[in-house]
């Protein structure tokens, strides 16, 4: 005689959950219950009567029969899928199961979510208000068959199934960047101190060597891709430097003496003249620049093309703005780690017997780590790709549609960078920073490598400054919001440039200026030569650390207020021409410099005067550039702003125009004194329901003409007017 239903949970964002149900009689009767119930803990029951005493009206005819037949239809199938959705079954029934749900009815036509089409019955378009439903049915409990409606669990305020994706992406992130430090490190002590070789062998190896050999990578690259999935590329990429770095550290390392054209290296010497030393060094230790080009490679390749490929690839843009900044705190982490790491290698040569190659045992030590991380890395890739990718329950990411980007060649970049004040400002930044940090830093090692002969203790040194560096970018990226938003874009844009000229004429004048400065140093415990170490190191790291928390935003600030066209041709233009130069420009001058005067040392005061100019310059471009920049913000912000006003009014007239009053009910269901399930619809009064004694009829939506929606012939909807408190 009772027939029990389970009731939907409410669905996302309080959508309009209608459940309907309908019996017919033995005698041919029908007794029909519409119930819309919408509860966010998923529980609700229902239960009919086989008596056609009525909640709703009672129909008779043959024409009726026919209706009711096809609705059973209908209704069998919907309980299916109600059992195939996970819903919950009730043990027993409440006297009053939905009392606590509030339910709105508007007074217009219009659906406000839509129905769940369950077939059981006429129904009601209604907005549920309430959180859950009695927790518990009279006799009985409500046992759970799909839980997957509860709140997402959380963990400092991330979603588990979040923390699931950016977990291992930054895992991931910081054992590739941990490596890239070893390697940086690693490959300055290699070619700069090996044998027939110095710092001057590095502008020569940046221009010759690495720029052709990462052009080949690329085409190579771009080919592979044609032709492989994502995963097989990264496979393909990744795998050979992780098999390169370990050959070379376990087998061409300690073959170098066989391996090294030391007798034609000394041949060119002899005839060319020590100017040429730079570019013959190349020849000679010809395994040492495979490896600087691998790691130089490594920063290139597997940092920005692969890890940020793969990141953007599986991540969403609200994930991305969220923790993509904790990735780049994350970065300075692994760089304080990694640098403590290449300071124990290069310690362990301390504790060796003699005769042992301390600076070989400490290479097998770091490149095997590099190795075992490099495993690290594929499997965690695995794992994402196996476990995280396909996973149906993450979100995924969006797919962009590709911007058509202007393809300007060098000409016409050329003329766009003349024509424009504020990109050209914009560009003679770019260029001044890839120039200026070369100047120094080329002079810099060749000092390091005077002070530091050895390749243990200028790997050592290199430790140290890898984790002053990671602690020095760490803080002031925690403090560039304070500056940008305490001083602006102009004091953020010149502090680059202004520890750049500081530490840069400090350093030099240590270097021109020893003899003089000797007693005075001498006096504090140092040498012209480790003050001028000192000085430099202080200079890179400030200058590094400036450059990633300051320059990179307010380059990139400098876009914002751009029209559009300017700011795509603007941003093409300088990629093309600029940064190029800048990154080459540096090396060319030194490479100049060292072939006319014969060394880098008899360069070193044309060095600093270049400089000089060329931060001098920067300074006075990020200037006009402030002057330029500001107005344009304000002037954006203004209409913006006016922009804002003008909608808020247009919204505010169009709510007053269509307002349309709504009024408040909630559905209450209890048993009667026959034991039969009854349904009425009370309004709320101030947060409380009236009390009603007399059966409701089943109200339904209005529309906005005063007609109600018909769900069938025989079906009588009742308006929002209708729906009054019964006494």
């Amino acid at each position: 005689m009772q027939a029990l239903y389970a009731a939907a949970p409410a669905w996302v964002a309080s959508g309009n959950n209608v459940v309907r149900m309908q019996r017919r009689t033995e005698s041919g009767l029908s007794a029909r219950v519409s119930c819309a119930a919408a509860m966010m803990s998923g529980m609700a029951a229902m239960r009919s009567s086989t008596s056609h005493g009525a909640i709703c009206g009672v129909g008779i005819g043959e024409r009726m029969m026919m209706m009711r037949r096809t609705r059973r239809s209908m209704q069998a199938g919907d309980l299916r899928d109600l059992r195939g959705g996970g819903f919950r079954e009730a043990a027993a029934v409440s006297k009053e199961v939905f009392a606590g749900n509030g339910l709105r009815i508007r007074p217009i036509g219009r659906r406000i979510g839509g129905e769940i089409p369950l077939g059981l019955g006429i129904g009601l378009n209604v907005r549920a208000q309430a959180a859950a439903a009695a927790p518990a049915a009279e006799g009985g409990a409500f046992p759970s068959q799909n839980a997957s409606t509860a709140a997402p669990r959380k963990f400092f305020g991330v979603e588990t199934t979040t923390i699931k994706k950016v977990l291992p992406l930054g895992l991931m992130f910081f054992c590739i960047l941990f490596n890239y430090t070893i390697l940086r490190d690693t490959k300055d002590v290699l070619v700069v101190t090996a044998k027939g070789s110095s710092a001057e062998i590095i502008p020569f190896l940046k221009t010759w060597v690495n720029l052709p050999m990462a052009i080949g990578f690329m085409i190579i690259y771009t080919k592979l891709s044609n032709v492989l999935s994502k995963e097989q590329l990264f496979y393909s990429c990744i795998f050979p430097f992780i098999a390169f770095f370990g050959t070379f550290a376990f087998f061409m390392y300690p073959l170098v003496d066989i391996l090294h054209p030391t007798a034609f290296a000394d041949f060119l010497v002899q005839k060319l003249g020590t100017r040429f030393l730079g570019p013959i060094a190349i020849v000679r230790n010809w395994t040492f620049v495979l490896f600087y080009v691998m790691a130089e490679l490594w920063g290139s390749v597997v940092v920005s093309v692969l890890f940020w490929g793969f990141a953007n690839q599986i991540t969403t843009v609200d994930e991305a703005k969220q923790f993509y900044p904790l990735f780049g705190l994350g970065a300075n982490v692994a760089l304080v780690f990694s640098g403590r790491t290449v300071k124990y290698f290069s310690k362990l040569r301390t504790q060796l017997p003699p005769g042992v190659d301390g600076w070989g045992y400490s290479l097998k030590g770091m490149m095997g780590l590099v190795v075992i991380l490099g495993f690290a890395i594929v499997g965690i890739y695995w794992w994402v790709n196996r476990y995280v990718v396909n996973d149906p329950s993450l979100p995924k990411a969006e797919i962009r549609k590709k911007k058509a980007k202007p393809k300007l060649g060098m000409v016409e970049s050329a003329k766009f960078l003349l024509n424009s004040r504020y990109i050209r400002d914009l560009a003679t930044l770019v260029v001044a920073y890839g120039i200026s940090i070369n100047l120094v830093e080329v002079t810099w090692k060749s000092k390091l490598k005077l002070q530091f002969p050895s390749p243990n203790e200028y790997s050592s040194f290199m430790g140290d400054f890898s984790t002053y560096t990671g602690v020095a970018t760490f803080i002031m990226m925690l403090l560039s919001r304070f500056i940008f938003r305490k001083y602006g874009w102009g004091v953020a844009a010149a502090i680059t440039p202004t520890v750049l000229l500081i530490t840069g004429v400090a350093f030099f004048g240590l270097v021109l200026f020893s003899t003089p400065l000797t007693p005075a140093l001498a006096g504090i415990g140092l040498t012209p030569l480790l003050a001028a170490v000192y000085v430099g190191a202080l200079q890179n790291i400030f200058s590094k650390s400036a450059k990633y928390s300051l320059f990179d935003p307010c380059k990139e600030m400098a876009y914002i207020p751009l029209d559009e066209d300017t700011k795509v041709k603007g941003k093409a233009a300088i990629d093309v021409v600029c940064n190029p130069l800048g990154k080459s420009g540096g090396a060319l001058i030194q490479q100049f410099l060292i072939l006319g005067f014969g060394s880098l040392a008899a360069s070193t005061p044309y060095l600093g005067a270049i400089l000089l100019v060329i931060v001098l310059a920067w300074l006075g471009a990020a200037r006009s550039l402030d002057a330029q920049f500001t107005p344009l913000v304000q002037k954006d912000l203004k209409g913006k702003l006016l922009e804002g006003k003008l909608s808020a009014i247009s919204a505010a007239v169009l709510a007053q125009s269509k307002a349309r009053k709504e009024v408040t009910y909630r559905f209450v269901s209890v048993l009667n004194e026959q034991g039969f399930i009854e349904g009425r619809y009370v309004p709320v009064v101030d947060g409380q329901a009236v009390a009603a004694v007399a059966p409701a009829p089943v109200a339904s939506t209005t529309n906005g003409d005063d007609s109600t929606e018909k769900q069938g012939e025989g079906d009588r909807d009742i308006p929002a007017s209708e729906a009054a408190p019964i006494n």
